[in-house]
Protein backbone atom coordinates (compact mmCIF):
# COMPACT_ATOMS: atom_id res chain seq x y z
CA UNK A 1 0.00 0.00 0.00
CA UNK A 2 2.72 2.40 0.78
CA UNK A 3 4.46 1.57 -2.97
CA UNK A 4 1.40 2.21 -4.88
CA UNK A 5 0.63 5.48 -2.71
CA UNK A 6 3.84 6.82 -3.62
CA UNK A 7 3.47 6.31 -7.21
CA UNK A 8 0.05 7.67 -7.18
CA UNK A 9 2.15 11.24 -6.53
CA UNK A 10 3.53 11.16 -10.51
CA UNK A 11 0.06 12.58 -10.82
CA UNK A 12 -0.20 16.48 -9.65
CA UNK A 13 -3.81 16.21 -8.87
CA UNK A 14 -2.65 13.33 -6.27
CA UNK A 15 -2.37 14.16 -2.82
CA UNK A 16 -2.62 11.15 -1.23
CA UNK A 17 1.06 10.64 -1.93
CA UNK A 18 2.02 12.75 0.84
CA UNK A 19 0.85 10.16 3.44
CA UNK A 20 3.14 7.70 1.91
CA UNK A 21 5.85 9.83 1.77
CA UNK A 22 5.63 10.41 5.32
CA UNK A 23 5.10 6.42 6.50
CA UNK A 24 7.91 5.98 3.95
CA UNK A 25 10.22 8.48 5.93
CA UNK A 26 10.22 6.43 8.96
CA UNK A 27 12.07 3.32 7.34
CA UNK A 28 14.00 5.00 4.28
CA UNK A 29 14.59 8.18 4.15
CA UNK A 30 17.22 7.75 1.70
CA UNK A 31 13.73 7.04 -0.98
CA UNK A 32 11.56 9.52 1.10
CA UNK A 33 14.10 12.10 0.01
CA UNK A 34 15.08 11.10 -3.16
CA UNK A 35 10.77 11.58 -4.27
CA UNK A 36 10.52 14.83 -1.66
CA UNK A 37 13.52 16.48 -4.21
CA UNK A 38 11.84 14.82 -7.51
CA UNK A 39 8.43 16.98 -6.91
CA UNK A 40 10.25 19.94 -5.75
CA UNK A 41 12.22 19.48 -9.05
CA UNK A 42 8.61 19.43 -10.97
CA UNK A 43 7.31 22.43 -9.28
CA UNK A 44 10.53 23.88 -10.14
CA UNK A 45 10.00 23.39 -14.18
CA UNK A 46 6.04 24.30 -13.32
CA UNK A 47 6.97 27.78 -12.76
CA UNK A 48 9.56 27.62 -15.46
CA UNK A 49 6.72 26.77 -18.22
CA UNK A 50 4.34 29.37 -16.31
CA UNK A 51 7.32 32.17 -17.12
CA UNK A 52 7.14 30.86 -20.65
CA UNK A 53 4.11 30.97 -21.12
CA UNK A 54 3.17 34.53 -19.98
CA UNK A 55 5.78 35.98 -22.01
CA UNK A 56 3.99 34.30 -24.90
CA UNK A 57 0.63 35.81 -23.68
CA UNK A 58 1.15 38.96 -26.24
CA UNK A 59 1.35 36.66 -29.35
CA UNK A 60 -2.05 35.13 -28.74
CA UNK A 61 -4.04 38.09 -28.38
CA UNK A 62 -7.03 38.16 -30.36
CA UNK A 63 -6.62 34.54 -31.06
CA UNK A 64 -10.22 33.22 -31.11
CA UNK A 65 -8.49 29.76 -29.64
CA UNK A 66 -7.49 31.53 -26.60
CA UNK A 67 -9.98 31.74 -23.53
CA UNK A 68 -10.31 31.53 -20.06
CA UNK A 69 -11.26 27.81 -20.52
CA UNK A 70 -8.16 26.26 -22.74
CA UNK A 71 -5.48 28.20 -20.13
CA UNK A 72 -7.16 26.13 -17.53
CA UNK A 73 -6.16 23.31 -19.54
CA UNK A 74 -3.00 24.41 -20.28
CA UNK A 75 -1.91 24.73 -16.98
CA UNK A 76 -3.09 21.52 -16.33
CA UNK A 77 -0.90 20.07 -19.26
CA UNK A 78 2.49 21.92 -18.16
CA UNK A 79 1.81 20.83 -14.38
CA UNK A 80 1.65 17.50 -15.07
CA UNK A 81 4.44 17.35 -17.72
CA UNK A 82 6.54 19.15 -15.60
CA UNK A 83 6.15 16.09 -13.00
CA UNK A 84 6.51 13.64 -15.91
CA UNK A 85 9.76 15.19 -16.90
CA UNK A 86 11.20 14.46 -13.50
CA UNK A 87 11.02 10.97 -14.26
CA UNK A 88 14.07 10.37 -15.76
CA UNK A 89 17.34 12.36 -15.24
CA UNK A 90 15.31 15.74 -15.39
CA UNK A 91 17.38 18.82 -14.88
CA UNK A 92 19.90 17.27 -12.08
CA UNK A 93 18.03 19.66 -9.67
CA UNK A 94 16.87 17.07 -7.60
CA UNK A 95 20.31 14.85 -7.23
CA UNK A 96 21.49 18.00 -5.84
CA UNK A 97 18.85 18.78 -2.96
CA UNK A 98 19.32 15.03 -2.51
CA UNK A 99 23.11 15.39 -1.67
CA UNK A 100 22.62 18.88 -0.16
CA UNK A 101 19.75 17.81 2.70
CA UNK A 102 21.31 13.90 3.53
CA UNK A 103 23.96 15.52 5.39
CA UNK A 104 21.50 17.22 7.21
CA UNK A 105 19.11 14.64 8.33
CA UNK A 106 20.06 12.76 11.62
CA UNK A 107 20.52 9.57 11.06
CA UNK A 108 21.96 9.74 7.88
CA UNK A 109 25.52 10.29 6.57
CA UNK A 110 26.84 12.45 3.79
CA UNK A 111 25.66 9.53 0.92
CA UNK A 112 22.34 9.42 2.66
CA UNK A 113 22.95 5.63 4.17
CA UNK A 114 20.99 5.07 7.13
CA UNK A 115 23.92 5.05 10.34
CA UNK A 116 25.10 1.89 12.12
CA UNK A 117 23.54 3.60 15.18
CA UNK A 118 20.05 5.00 14.13
CA UNK A 119 17.03 4.86 15.89
CA UNK A 120 13.92 4.85 13.54
CA UNK A 121 10.97 3.19 15.76
CA UNK A 122 10.57 2.73 19.46
CA UNK A 123 11.55 -0.86 18.80
CA UNK A 124 15.32 -0.41 18.48
CA UNK A 125 15.67 0.44 22.02
CA UNK A 126 17.16 -1.37 24.16
CA UNK A 127 13.98 -2.13 26.62
CA UNK A 128 15.99 -5.34 28.33
CA UNK A 129 16.11 -5.02 32.02
CA UNK A 130 19.55 -5.41 34.12
CA UNK A 131 19.98 -8.29 36.14
CA UNK A 132 20.14 -7.41 39.56
CA UNK A 133 23.66 -7.91 41.48
CA UNK A 134 24.35 -10.60 43.31
CA UNK A 135 26.29 -8.21 45.72
CA UNK A 136 22.54 -6.50 46.57
CA UNK A 137 22.13 -7.60 49.95
CA UNK A 138 25.91 -6.31 50.83
CA UNK A 139 24.99 -3.11 49.21
CA UNK A 140 22.01 -2.48 51.08
CA UNK A 141 23.69 -3.43 54.36
CA UNK A 142 25.83 -0.62 53.74
CA UNK A 143 23.57 1.81 52.65
CA UNK A 144 21.70 1.33 56.13
CA UNK A 145 24.70 1.78 57.77
CA UNK A 146 25.24 5.16 56.21
CA UNK A 147 21.71 6.10 56.51
CA UNK A 148 22.43 5.54 60.63
CA UNK A 149 25.84 7.36 60.05
CA UNK A 150 24.22 10.77 57.99
CA UNK A 151 21.24 10.39 60.91
CA UNK A 152 23.22 10.26 63.60
CA UNK A 153 25.04 13.31 62.43
CA UNK A 154 22.73 15.28 61.23
CA UNK A 155 20.55 14.96 65.09
CA UNK A 156 23.94 16.43 66.28
CA UNK A 157 24.21 19.03 64.10
CA UNK A 158 20.64 19.88 65.05
CA UNK A 159 20.96 20.06 68.73
CA UNK A 160 23.81 22.54 68.13
CA UNK A 161 22.43 24.95 65.61
CA UNK A 162 19.13 24.86 68.89
CA UNK A 163 21.52 25.84 71.10
CA UNK A 164 23.26 28.31 68.84
CA UNK A 165 20.72 30.22 66.68
CA UNK A 166 23.24 32.23 64.61
CA UNK A 167 24.90 28.44 64.04
CA UNK A 168 22.01 27.96 61.78
CA UNK A 169 22.96 31.16 59.60
CA UNK A 170 26.35 30.40 59.39
CA UNK A 171 26.03 27.05 58.33
CA UNK A 172 24.08 27.84 55.51
CA UNK A 173 26.18 30.70 54.01
CA UNK A 174 29.26 28.30 54.03
CA UNK A 175 27.21 25.18 52.97
CA UNK A 176 26.26 27.26 49.90
CA UNK A 177 29.58 28.67 49.25
CA UNK A 178 31.22 25.31 49.49
CA UNK A 179 28.90 23.90 47.10
CA UNK A 180 30.52 25.96 43.84
CA UNK A 181 34.72 25.99 45.46
CA UNK A 182 37.61 27.48 43.05
CA UNK A 183 39.31 23.98 43.72
CA UNK A 184 38.40 20.85 44.36
CA UNK A 185 40.12 17.92 46.97
CA UNK A 186 39.62 14.96 45.33
CA UNK A 187 37.79 13.35 42.56
CA UNK A 188 34.79 12.68 44.80
CA UNK A 189 34.45 16.71 46.07
CA UNK A 190 34.44 17.27 42.34
CA UNK A 191 32.01 14.26 41.65
CA UNK A 192 30.03 15.38 44.29
CA UNK A 193 29.57 19.14 43.41
CA UNK A 194 29.53 18.75 39.81
CA UNK A 195 27.10 15.99 39.31
CA UNK A 196 24.11 17.53 39.89
CA UNK A 197 24.45 20.36 38.16
CA UNK A 198 25.36 17.60 35.25
CA UNK A 199 21.89 15.78 36.07
CA UNK A 200 19.94 19.16 35.52
CA UNK A 201 21.82 19.70 31.96
CA UNK A 202 21.13 15.71 30.96
CA UNK A 203 17.06 16.41 31.11
CA UNK A 204 17.08 19.22 29.00
CA UNK A 205 19.75 17.73 26.70
CA UNK A 206 19.62 14.19 26.92
CA UNK A 207 23.61 13.57 27.33
CA UNK A 208 24.55 11.56 30.07
CA UNK A 209 25.62 13.07 33.01
CA UNK A 210 28.34 10.77 33.45
CA UNK A 211 29.87 11.52 30.61
CA UNK A 212 29.75 15.65 30.79
CA UNK A 213 31.91 15.05 34.31
CA UNK A 214 34.36 12.97 33.19
CA UNK A 215 35.15 15.32 30.12
CA UNK A 216 35.03 17.80 33.05
CA UNK A 217 37.67 15.88 35.01
CA UNK A 218 40.51 15.55 32.05
CA UNK A 219 39.57 19.21 30.86
CA UNK A 220 40.46 20.34 34.30
CA UNK A 221 42.23 17.50 35.93
CA UNK A 222 39.91 17.44 38.28
CA UNK A 223 38.85 20.36 39.02
CA UNK A 224 42.90 21.12 40.26
CA UNK A 225 43.54 22.91 36.81
CA UNK A 226 40.77 25.46 35.86
CA UNK A 227 41.24 28.17 33.45
CA UNK A 228 42.12 31.19 35.23
CA UNK A 229 42.87 34.65 33.68
CA UNK A 230 46.21 36.61 33.49
CA UNK A 231 44.76 38.37 37.15
CA UNK A 232 43.72 35.21 38.36
CA UNK A 233 39.96 35.39 37.76
CA UNK A 234 38.32 32.17 37.56
CA UNK A 235 36.39 31.29 34.43
CA UNK A 236 34.45 28.48 35.65
CA UNK A 237 34.86 26.54 32.29
CA UNK A 238 34.67 23.12 32.69
CA UNK A 239 34.99 21.66 28.99
CA UNK A 240 37.97 24.09 27.46
CA UNK A 241 35.44 25.95 25.04
CA UNK A 242 37.22 28.43 23.30
CA UNK A 243 35.83 32.04 22.30
CA UNK A 244 35.24 32.41 18.97
CA UNK A 245 33.73 35.12 16.99
CA UNK A 246 29.99 33.97 18.11
CA UNK A 247 30.89 34.07 21.35
CA UNK A 248 29.11 37.75 22.96
CA UNK A 249 30.69 37.06 26.88
CA UNK A 250 33.90 37.08 28.98
CA UNK A 251 36.94 35.41 28.04
CA UNK A 252 40.28 34.80 29.30
CA UNK A 253 43.75 34.71 27.30
CA UNK A 254 46.08 31.54 28.45
CA UNK A 255 48.82 29.12 27.17
CA UNK A 256 47.28 26.03 26.13
CA UNK A 257 48.43 22.37 24.36
CA UNK A 258 46.70 21.87 20.82
CA UNK A 259 48.12 19.14 18.46
CA UNK A 260 48.93 20.04 14.81
CA UNK A 261 49.35 17.38 12.39
CA UNK A 262 50.36 15.10 15.17
CA UNK A 263 52.41 16.80 16.93
CA UNK A 264 51.83 18.79 20.46
CA UNK A 265 51.97 22.25 20.53
CA UNK A 266 52.21 25.28 22.88
CA UNK A 267 49.83 28.05 21.50
CA UNK A 268 47.73 31.22 23.12
CA UNK A 269 43.83 31.10 22.65
CA UNK A 270 41.09 32.96 24.05
CA UNK A 271 38.68 30.84 26.26
CA UNK A 272 34.86 31.00 27.14
CA UNK A 273 34.31 32.20 30.33
CA UNK A 274 31.29 31.82 32.63
CA UNK A 275 29.80 33.29 36.47
CA UNK A 276 29.67 29.85 37.47
CA UNK A 277 29.68 25.80 36.71
CA UNK A 278 26.06 25.99 36.42
CA UNK A 279 26.44 28.42 33.05
CA UNK A 280 29.18 26.12 31.54
CA UNK A 281 27.15 23.50 31.86
CA UNK A 282 24.38 24.96 29.92
CA UNK A 283 26.71 26.92 27.44
CA UNK A 284 28.12 23.01 26.64
CA UNK A 285 24.87 21.66 25.86
CA UNK A 286 23.94 24.78 23.27
CA UNK A 287 27.78 24.79 21.88
CA UNK A 288 26.92 20.83 20.62
CA UNK A 289 23.12 21.97 19.74
CA UNK A 290 24.11 25.08 17.49
CA UNK A 291 27.34 23.05 15.57
CA UNK A 292 26.17 21.18 12.65
CA UNK A 293 29.69 19.38 12.94
CA UNK A 294 28.29 17.53 15.89
CA UNK A 295 24.90 15.95 14.36
CA UNK A 296 26.07 12.42 14.40
CA UNK A 297 27.07 13.57 17.94
CA UNK A 298 24.05 13.64 18.89
CA UNK A 299 22.74 10.09 17.60
CA UNK A 300 24.38 8.46 20.52
CA UNK A 301 23.85 10.73 23.71
CA UNK A 302 22.42 7.78 25.48
CA UNK A 303 25.74 6.00 24.81
CA UNK A 304 28.75 7.86 26.39
CA UNK A 305 31.47 5.96 25.54
CA UNK A 306 30.45 6.14 21.84
CA UNK A 307 29.42 9.90 22.61
CA UNK A 308 33.15 10.32 23.86
CA UNK A 309 34.57 8.71 20.29
CA UNK A 310 32.34 10.64 18.47
CA UNK A 311 33.21 14.23 20.17
CA UNK A 312 36.42 13.20 19.03
CA UNK A 313 35.82 12.38 15.48
CA UNK A 314 33.80 15.51 14.70
CA UNK A 315 37.20 17.88 16.08
CA UNK A 316 35.94 18.83 19.57
CA UNK A 317 39.25 18.45 20.47
CA UNK A 318 42.74 18.36 18.49
CA UNK A 319 44.04 15.25 21.23
CA UNK A 320 43.98 12.01 18.76
CA UNK A 321 43.40 10.09 22.40
CA UNK A 322 40.46 12.71 23.55
CA UNK A 323 37.36 9.94 23.13
CA UNK A 324 39.82 7.24 25.08
CA UNK A 325 41.06 9.25 27.75
CA UNK A 326 37.32 10.50 28.67
CA UNK A 327 36.43 6.77 28.48
CA UNK A 328 39.12 5.64 30.58
CA UNK A 329 38.14 8.47 33.20
CA UNK A 330 34.13 6.86 33.15
CA UNK A 331 36.15 3.60 33.31
CA UNK A 332 38.25 3.96 36.43
CA UNK A 333 38.18 3.43 40.00
CA UNK A 334 38.21 6.69 41.28
CA UNK A 335 35.50 7.95 39.01
CA UNK A 336 33.15 5.00 39.85
CA UNK A 337 34.17 5.83 43.53
CA UNK A 338 33.08 9.27 44.05
CA UNK A 339 29.83 8.20 41.76
CA UNK A 340 29.13 5.25 44.02
CA UNK A 341 29.68 7.29 47.15
CA UNK A 342 27.68 10.30 45.87
CA UNK A 343 24.57 7.93 44.45
CA UNK A 344 24.65 6.04 48.27
CA UNK A 345 24.41 9.72 49.87
CA UNK A 346 21.90 10.77 47.84
CA UNK A 347 19.47 7.60 48.58
CA UNK A 348 19.98 7.97 52.40
CA UNK A 349 19.02 12.37 52.01
CA UNK A 350 16.17 11.21 50.29
CA UNK A 351 15.23 8.71 52.47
Amino acid sequence: MQTSGIEQAQYYTEFGGLNALKTQARTDRRAALEEVARQFEGMFLSQMLKSMRSANEVLSEGNYLNSQESGFYQDMFDSQLSLSMTRGKGLGLSEALVSQLSRQIPGMDEKGNALAGARRTLADYDRSIPALSPRLPEKVDEVKALAESEMTDQSEAERADQADPAATTKHSVSDAQAAMPERFESPEHFVRTLLPLARDAAEESGIDPRLMVAQAALETGWGKHMIRGNDGSHSFNLFGIKADTRWQGDSVNIATSEFREGVKMQERADFRSYPDYRESFRDYVAFLQDNPRYRDVWEVADQPGVFAERLQQAGYATDPAYGRKIRSIMEGEPFEAALNRFQTLSRVSEE
